[in-house]
């Protein structure tokens, strides 16, 4: 079958109502799922699914796609607006997202989200159809230890959050690479710091962890001054982004665009992670790098990017190979089976019309989500208009409700309120929560990739620079740190030089 032949097939499955009104209709459902701290897009898209088995397979994996896609982007919305991620990979969208809202841009900052979203989901879906078989081939060439050296090299992100201590980052990042080996080791099949409480031995649950270090802080903050909460929260504000914001922070969306496409394709890597590096790479090459964390809209454009580049390139190691990309697309997968389908590459020889059909719907998905997401940011404006003393006691029920039936187990809901007295010191003591998250996320890849490295070798290290992509990660690391320390002691000289002449001029 020829690519027109192909494409008029695809475009025959797509083109009718019932398809567009389900992806029209999960991209909402999405946004919706998002937006709500706690419920999460995975948990959307696995609530979806058992509407789509009577349905025809392009109409039910539209729906779900459409539900993943919207659902990426609707975390972005309670993060600028509460500072609750509603997603976990919404959470780097809080470093500058709230810092505007708080300044009264949140309007402009929610516009920059959906802009970045939007162009990262076109890339991301063009990309998937122009490099899904390159992209998955390579994708092929990582085993453990490409994939040790990538997460260390991704851990170098953590002086790009640490803001204006780097010393305080790090024992941020070590806090979170502390908790992160609770658990069963999968190796040895021993308990590690689970004090005997089986509730432990899965570790701690990441959206527990999560809300618990940025939202219940809040709340906290509130039970401490309660008098310093009793205005309203605040406003949309008349600000919105322009066309001049867009151009601005257009490098850094097409970069964290890459970013995702790329650690998109390579299967459990995820978007927080892809969503933190865009950020730090976005702050290491901006003019404005002394206004990252305080407010700049570049900041929200580069998380949203590299969030939202994740969405379409976790499809390609699903339709190319039939590997999963992440736990959304191992729900998805779900799907594809249910109706006879089994993704891999004779799916582009037997079901090449479904293929198509795909593409054509993932482009239209772009679409809807700009502006559905439109108009869920002028519907959820009106969070900001509720009081604070109703507001925050409210997230803190959504808090304990979302975290409660992730597992339907209340013990992950004391793991939440642990990890808000934590997020509350490190508030008080200004250190900073994004490091602490970074290192929980990426601590168990590291560990477990370079255990399985050792195993393969027989514990020889040499397996760790085994060929030229591990070599390009150790020479990229090596060039980050190096950065960093140059960056450090010039900040350290400048500081040190303004309180001498500060003294100078006192003693004059």
């Amino acid at each position: 079958m020829s690519f027109f032949d192909s494409l008029m097939a695809g475009l025959s499955l797509v083109g009718h109502i019932e398809a567009f009104l389900a992806l029209a209709g999960g991209v909402a459902i999405g946004v919706i799922g998002g937006a709500i701290p706690g419920m999460s897009a995975t948990m959307a898209v696995a609530l979806t699914l058992p509407f789509t088995f009577a349905m025809q397979p392009i109409t039910g994996i539209l729906l779900l796609l459409g539900v993943y896609k919207g659902g990426i982007f609707g975390g972005s919305i309670p993060a600028i607006l509460i500072k609750t991620p509603g997603t976990p990979a919404s959470s780097a969208t809080i470093l500058d997202g709230y810092p505007m809202a708080e300044k009264g841009e949140a309007g402009r900052a929610l516009g920059m989200a959906l802009w970045a979203s939007c162009t990262a989901d076109l890339i991301s879906n063009l990309a998937l159809i122009i490099f899904a078989g390159w992209l998955a081939s390579f994708a092929l060439n990582f085993g453990p230890p490409e994939f040790f050296t990538l997460i260390l090299f991704s851990l170098t992100i953590i002086a790009g959050v640490s803001g204006d201590s780097l010393l305080r980052g790090a024992l941020s990042a070590i806090l979170g690479l502390l908790l992160a080996t609770v658990g069963l080791d999968l190796v040895y099949g021993t308990n590690r710091f689970t004090f005997g409480d089986p509730n432990m031995m899965g570790g701690l649950n990441f959206i527990a962890v999560l809300i618990g270090l940025f939202a219940i802080p809040e709340v906290l903050a509130m039970a401490w001054h309660p008098t310093a909460h009793l205005g309203k929260a605040r406003s949309l504000g008349s600000n919105r982004v322009t066309f001049a914001d867009y151009k601005r922070s257009f490098r850094s969306i097409v970069r964290g665009s890459l970013i995702g496409v790329f650690l998109g394709s390579i299967p459990g890597i995820g978007a927080a992670p892809s969503a933190f590096l865009s950020y730090s790479e976005a702050r290491r090459k901006s003019k404005n790098k002394e206004n990252f964390g305080k407010g700049e809209v570049e900041g929200v454009a580069a998380s949203e990017a590299g969030n939202n580049g994740v969405a379409g390139a976790t499809l390609i190691p699903l339709l190319a190979l039939g590997v999963p990309g992440d736990v959304i697309t191992a729900i998805i997968i779900g799907a594809f089976m249910i109706h006879g389908l089994q993704p891999g590459p004779m799916m582009f020889i037997l079901n090449v019309d479904i293929i198509y059909g795909l593409f054509i719907g993932l482009i239209v998905s772009s679409v809807f989500l700009f502006f559905i997401g439109g108009a869920a940011i002028r519907g959820f404006k009106f969070v900001a208009d509720i009081p604070k003393r109703l507001l925050i006691p409210g997230v803190l029920v959504l808090c304990i409700y979302g975290v409660f039936a992730v597992n339907n187990n209340i013990f992950d809901v004391g793991v939440m309120f642990v990890m808000g007295w934590v997020g509350y010191a490190m508030m008080r003591y200004h250190i900073p929560a994004a490091p602490f998250l970074i290192a929980f996320i990426l601590g168990p890849l590291l560990e477990d990739n370079f255990r399985q490295a050792m195993l393969m070798s027989g514990s020889d290290w040499k397996i760790l620079f085994r060929g030229p992509i591990t070599w390009f990660f150790w020479s990229v690391t090596a060039i980050t740190v190096i950065t960093i320390i140059r960056v450090g002691l010039k900040a350290t000289r400048d500081s040190r030089r303004a309180r001498a002449e500060r003294r100078a001029r006192d003693a004059g």
